[in-house]
């Protein structure tokens, strides 16, 4: 997002659309989709309930579009690890786990938008839950692709395990069960890629 919550003034410099998105992250990650109605967010956004239905046709088309944007920042920090060390497949798996590591105070308070987002959404054909899912294949995909170059023997047993230990510390930290869970995860992926090395 282009916003963090909590800084006021910023919100109302924003186009209407952008204004509208910003509500609705700190809402949604505050108070949970389902308890927020979009009055709220036209309220938090400045606008109305009309004008947000003029940019998504409904609550869900809202939701989808909040998730796919999280969904691009977290394929962002992929990049950024392939460009920080090209041609060193180790190095960006251990960037991701750097990358997971680091966002996880920040899960300690709110939680993982996803794993919040799927337990609020049971119906598998929701639009926005169709998003966390094909985020989390695409995820799959191009961590499989980097145990693969990296070498490592059998790489899609590689990467459910770094999958396990990547969704598992998010959990982990925000029900407050294991301390400094981002030593301990960037610990197992080491350990991981050394047993798969």
């Amino acid at each position: 997002m282009t916003v963090s919550p909590g800084r006021p003034g910023r919100v109302a410099t924003l186009p209407p659309r952008e204004r509208i998105l910003d509500a609705a992250e700190e809402l949604f990650q505050r108070e949970g989709i389902q308890r927020v109605g979009v009055q709220a967010i036209a309220d938090r956004a400045g606008t109305t309930k009309m004008a947000i239905y003029r940019h998504f046709e409904t609550k869900d088309a809202l939701v989808a579009e909040w998730l796919r944007i999280l969904a691009a920042e977290y394929q962002a920090a992929f990049d950024r690890v392939e460009a920080d060390y090209p041609g060193r497949p180790r190095e960006q798996i251990l960037g991701l786990a750097r990358f997971i590591a680091d966002g996880l105070p920040s899960i300690s308070y709110r939680g993982c938008p996803f794993i919040n987002s799927l337990a609020e959404l049971p119906d598998r054909a929701h639009p926005a839950r169709r998003v966390i899912e094909e985020h989390k294949a695409h995820q799959a995909s191009r961590l499989l692709g980097m145990c693969s170059e990296a070498g490592l023997r059998d790489p899609e047993q590689a990467t459910a395990a770094i999958t396990f230990v990547l969704e598992g510390a998010q959990v982990s930290t925000q029900n407050g069960s294991i301390e400094q869970a981002g030593d301990r995860l960037l610990e197992i992926v080491e350990a991981i890629l050394a047993q798969y090395g």
